[in-house]
Order: C-alpha cells, then sequence, then structure tokens
C-alpha cells in the first residue's frame, strides 16, 4: 500500500470539524491508499461519525476506538501499529487539505527520492478552501535536498509541523519513533526525532494545508497541567536525542529547543494564564531547567532569537522566583489597566 493516513480524534463533531476533515480524505486523489482514525474516548458522537465513514468507505477507511484515552499521541501509536502504507501521513481532525494533497506530495517524493516531503499551510478561520493572507511557511528551501550537519541544524531549529509533511513507515518503525501518551504536546516531544532520521528532504513552497483557528485546539486552551505536559515533553525530547545519538552533535540546538519548549514557552504561559499563580511551581520549573542546562543563557541561539524583555525576565526568575513572580504581577496589572484607560 502506498499511503497510510492517521487522524486521531476526540470530541471533534461539532460545527462539522470532523466531517469537514474526512471529506477531504476521502476524496483524495490518489487511489492506493488507507485512512486510520483512531477515537479516543471521545464523548460527543464523532465514534459514530466514524463508523459512518467506515460504512461508506469499507475499502479505505479504518474506524478505531480506543478502550482508554491516551490523547493524540497515544491514539498515534495504535494507528502506527496497524498502518500498512510506504509512507504515513498525520493530520488533525480539525484541519483539512486540497484534493491533491498526497497526490503532490508522493509525487514530490519520487521525484526526489525524499525520505520526507513537506508543505506550507494556511490559517483559516471558517470551513473554506480559501487560501487566507495568513500563510505559514513550514519549511525553507535550504532545508532542501540531501541532509547535512547543517542542513539538520536548520530542521532542528525551525522544522515546521509534523502534520504538514510525509513519511517513510520503514523510518518510523524501525526506529520506534512512537508518539509519548497521556499528555499532549507530543509532536514536540518527537520532532527532531522524526526530523534527523531522514537522508533527504524535499519541499512543496505551496500552502496545501488548511490549519482551523478555534477556541477549543490544544494550543488555545491552557491550564497547570498543560503546562506539566508541556515540561513533560521537554523532557522527552531530551531522552530521544540521547537513545537516538544525536545529542551531542547537535547541543547547542537541542539546548535551545529545549529551553524554548520547556522553560520560556511554559513560563510565559504559566504567568498569564493560569491561576492562582504558585511561586513553588516557577521555583521549581526553573531549578530544573538550571540542572539541566545550567548556561542556557549563553547558548548563541538563545541570545539571538530571545527578546530582551523576555532574557530580563528570565534572568529575574533565575535569581528569584518570588521576586519574578511579584514583579510580573505587577508589570501585568499595569499593561491591563493602561490599555482598559485607552479604550
Amino acid at each position: 500500500m502506498q499511503l497510510s493516513i492517521i487522524v486521531p480524534v476526540y470530541n471533534m463533531a461539532g460545527e462539522n470539524k470532523l466531517t469537514f476533515c474526512l471529506d477531504s480524505l476521502v476524496n483524495q486523489t490518489i487511489d492506493d491508499y488507507e485512512i486510520i482514525a483512531v477515537d479516543d474516548c471521545s464523548t460527543d458522537h464523532s465514534l459514530e461519525i466514524l463508523k459512518a465513514y467506515e460504512k461508506k468507505y469499507p475499502d479505505k477507511f479504518h474506524a478505531v476506538h480506543s478502550e482508554k484515552n491516551h490523547h493524540q499521541g497515544g491514539a498515534k501509536n495504535i494507528a502506527l501499529r496497524m498502518a500498512k502504507g510506504d509512507w504515513i501521513g498525520f493530520i488533525d481532525a480539525d484541519d483539512w487539505i486540497v484534493p491533491d494533497y498526497y497526490e503532490r506530495m508522493l509525487g514530490k517524493a519520487k521525484e526526489t527520492g525524499a525520505d520526507i516531503v513537506g508543505c506550507d499551510y494556511t490559517l483559516v478561520h471558517e470551513h473554506t478552501f480559501q487560501v487566507s493572507d495568513e500563510i505559514v511557511a513550514n519549511s525553507r528551501v535550504d532545508q532542501v535536498g540531501d541532509l547535512t550537519h547543517e542542513s539538520k541544524k536548520s530542521l532542528i531549529m525551525d522544522g515546521g509541523s509534523l502534520c504538514v509533511k510525509i513519511f517513510r513507515r520503514k523510518t518510523i518503525i524501525d526506529n520506534e519513533l512512537f508518539f509519548p501518551e497521556d499528555i499532549f504536546y507530543e509532536d514536540n516531544a518527537m520532532s527532531n526525532s522524526y526530523l534527523l532520521l531522514a537522508k533527504r528532504f524535499a519541499y512543496i513552497q505551496e500552502p496545501l494545508y488548511f490549519y482551523y483557528q478555534h477556541g477549543d485546539s490544544t494550543v488555545h486552551t491552557f491550564s497547570e497541567t498543560r503546562c506539566n505536559d508541556r515540561l513533560e515533553a521537554g523532557r522527552i525530547m531530551m531522552k530521544e536525542a540521547k537513545r537516538l545519538g544525536f545529542l551531542e552533535e547537535f547541543q547547542k540546538e537541542i539546548e535551545y529547543k529545549f529551553t524554548l519548549l520547556f522553560y520560556i514557552n511554559t513560563l510565559f504561559t504559566y504567568m498569564p494564564c493560569v491561576r492562582p499563580v504558585k511561586v513553588s511551581y516557577v521555583k521549581a520549573m526553573t531549578e530544573e531547567m538550571l540542572q539541566t542546562w545550567p548556561a542556557f543563557r549563553e547558548n548563541p541561539y538563545y541570545m539571538e532569537r530571545t527578546a530582551a524583555e523576555e532574557k530580563k525576565l528570565i534572568d529575574m526568575a533565575c535569581d528569584s522566583a518570588l521576586k519574578f513572580v511579584i514583579y510580573y504581577k505587577l508589570l501585568w496589572g499595569y499593561r491591563k489597566l493602561r490599555k482598559k484607560l485607552r479604550k
């Protein structure tokens, strides 16, 4: 079989999100492919929708029900173990793709001999196949071709989303690239592993994937639990780098990506979005960051890519979690007040 498309599903029945996604998959312009949609214990009627598609498209659609909720990582792992295609494509159940998406991606793979093929995506706020003005370049032209040390460094730093790519299944299975379960941000934990094991990369510089923006998506929902998941994703990313033997070769890049995922993104999500703010949480996170990478603030990527104000706040947090929390609350309160007075 040429391709297996993996769709993790959890409570996507509303607003036709799931059906719009699945319609874009069953109507692809290639013939030799399968869709494995795994329901992760949805509490709405997502599973019934999947079963209806399986009944209508028995030759290509597999509706699977997970007996236990293991989040997207668990659903993906179930599908990976079932997949028969030479290539694997992932898609989120609230997104969709153009009709010839996989025909073009597989064609590019055949044309170039690549192990991974990617493309760009467009952010949309309604169900449409009209490309919006918000186009995201998910890869870069200088990453294309045989992957050298330099281009792999580039992929670590700016590798883009795993969903907007296809991968050789053999590479995934041979290297046991299964996702962490029971946490969110599973892609963040595994992206380096998926990208660095490839030998050749190809890229279609067009937005063929539609990334639906709505308030229920993972990236728009924050809590202390989600912050904990980010921390764990960072730890797993480090374990993967050690397991697969690329930590030493790409130490500076891995250090910065860990800093960004584990510390910077978590810290500046936790402070404005989680209540109550706990000084002990900030302190524990900071201490683990300093224990893992004591000199992370000297990393060249950190120095180049981190905003001056963030650096100032991080220096404060590293010096005193209590001082940081008090200062941040005062700063946040002042800015909210100023914004209110301007209205």
